[in-house]
């Protein structure tokens, strides 16, 4: 049966329209970005199957644009949106953090660097740049690596933080394995940048590791 064929309230868009995105289900939300179905299936079954071959919505997004378009049914104009709504929804998280103090919104900050970093399959590292009422002045990539790390250079890291005239900072970077329990490498990165920005008077407030679905800040550990 066509969606078309549904009653009203039963098709992803019209259940949007009037109940809101939230009510719709991960397959639903996917079969509005592919509008139409394929081989015999309609548009939630084409999107049902896909969430299954990629292992969930998540799972879904951080596929390669090859990756995703050798799935039944998915092509480049739904990963086009689909990658689209994302960065829309990066977006509105940053200016959500450029409006307020960081420190005051810990779940906002978690939120952006969730979207920021989570859909990688290689390292990175960011840092979060803060004025002195720990308001957001950027976030910018500091270093990239392979699956297996990156590598974390102080002197470097002294410098933006100069050039970005912050003072303060939150470090994150995301665990490709997509565990974000923090390793002895990171609790001793961390542990040698804050004493080197503590020679410039700039405080690291926080060290987020983002996993798949997760984030452990060492601040709330107690590792900083």
């Amino acid at each position: 049966m066509g969606i078309m064929d549904w009653p009203a309230l039963d098709r992803p868009r019209e259940k949007l329209s009037a109940l809101g995105a939230r009510t719709l289900s991960d397959a639903e939300l996917v079969a509005i970005l592919l509008r139409s179905g394929s081989g015999g299936k309609n548009a939630v079954d084409v999107a049902r199957h896909a969430l299954m071959e990629a292992g969930g919505i998540t799972q879904l997004s951080q596929l390669s644009r090859r990756k995703y378009c050798q799935i039944p049914g998915l092509g480049p104009a739904s990963f086009a949106l689909l990658h689209a709504a994302l960065e829309i929804a990066r977006r509105q998280a940053l200016e959500t953090l450029e409006r307020g103090d960081a420190l005051s919104s810990p779940a906002a900050v978690k939120r952006f660097l969730a979207l920021q970093l989570g859909g990688a399959d290689y390292e990175i590292f960011v840092a979060l740049f803060l004025d002195n009422r720990h308001r957001v002045i950027s976030c910018d990539e500091l270093f990239r690596g392979t699956i297996d790390g990156a590598a974390v250079y102080p002197r470097e890291v002294l410098k933006r933080c100069l050039a970005a005239n912050a003072a303060a900072v939150i470090f994150a970077h995301n665990h490709p394995s997509g565990v974000a329990e923090p390793s002895d490498a990171d609790i001793s990165i961390t542990k040698k940048l804050s004493d080197a920005l503590a020679l410039i008077d700039v405080r690291v407030l926080d060290h987020m590791i983002v996993g798949r679905g997760s984030q452990t800040s060492l601040a709330e550990r107690g590792l900083l």
